[in-house]
């Protein structure tokens, strides 16, 4: 009688503890992975493994509540199988029928799921809403920068109007440099966005160009890099500003060079705060660029705005 009862026993023990080492193995894998779909990567190779199936995939819906593939190992061929967990996505088993052992495993894995994509979703929203908060400040900091000439030109016009549109026109360009970002792959014309950056100051200086190539940049966003560049050169007291853009396989580049006082009359060069430098280096910042100024040997000084890449 015990005897029986032994051979019925054990092979009953034996199932409950293999589906338990797999579901601890699992989730400790999951548990311990640096995010979601390492953790799930690990997920899908031991039940693979412990399946014999030719393949297995996990499916999860995205933020837009997309569903996409986002771990799979081996070749999909044969029967299919799914099993499907409410909010912690779809395993696919191809080439096998998924036994209680994997499924229970599988189901165990269910809140811990829920919790990292949770975790990743709030991770994510925080840092766009970081993000977002930056361009608002950069936003604002331009506007108050911008607009400051053409509304005091207004303000001691007989006719304000021409003024207040310059200001209205100005603002656009600036929503446009604080809203778009890096991987828009718009290419824009330096002698055009030269030209509207020359009009916008009004200044007495001679501007020659030698434009070889487009930029990786938006209208707006260069804009307003190439209007700042260009008043710090009046204000050093350039008479002269020549502006040569040109390309690489890798890169691109904008030269600025004035022949004003240069870098030793930092103040001046500056115009007071340095915040149009400032603003245009974050802007460039967005788009994987850099601006930085050095002296030249004859006089002045060179401003540069790198963007490195791959061309288009």
């Amino acid at each position: 009688m015990s005897s029986v009862a032994n051979l019925i026993e054990f092979p009953v023990r034996q199932e409950f503890e293999e589906r338990d080492s797999l579901g601890y193995d699992m989730v400790l894998a999951l548990a311990t992975a640096d995010d979601l779909a390492a953790g799930m990567d690990a997920v899908v190779e031991r039940s693979r493994r412990a399946s014999g199936a030719a393949s297995v995939e996990w499916w999860a819906e995205d933020d837009d509540n997309v569903p996409r593939l986002v771990a799979s190992m081996g070749t999909p061929r044969g029967v299919r199988h799914t099993l499907t967990f409410e909010r912690a996505g779809v395993f696919v088993f191809h080439g096998t029928w998924v036994g209680a052992q994997i499924e229970s495993a599988l189901a165990s894995l269910v809140p811990i799921i829920r919790r990292r994509a949770a975790e990743e979703r709030l991770a994510r929203a925080t840092v766009e809403l970081a993000r977002r908060n930056e361009a608002l400040e950069d936003f604002a900091a331009l506007v108050a920068h911008e607009l400051k000439t053409p509304l005091e030109t207004a303000l001691v016009a007989d006719d304000p109007s021409e003024s207040v549109e310059d200001a209205i026109l100005l603002v656009d360009a600036l929503l446009e440099a604080s809203r778009n970002g890096a991987g828009e792959e718009t290419f824009t014309s330096v002698a055009e966005c030269l030209e509207q950056a020359f009009e916008d100051l009004r200044v007495d200086v001679e501007i020659t160009a030698d434009l070889a190539t487009t930029l990786p940049l938006p209208p707006g966003p260069l804009r307003v890099i190439l209007r700042n560049l260009l008043a710090n050169a009046v204000a050093a007291g350039a008479g002269h500003v020549h502006v040569t853009s040109v390309g690489s396989s890798f890169s691109w580049r904008l030269l600025v060079d004035d022949d004003g006082v240069g870098l030793a009359e930092v103040d001046r060069y500056a115009a007071g705060s340095g915040l149009g430098l400032a603003l245009c280096r974050r802007i460039a910042a967005r788009f994987g660029g850099a601006v930085e100024l050095v002296a030249r040997p004859s006089g002045g000084t060179r401003a540069t705005l790198e963007i490195t890449g791959a061309l288009a």
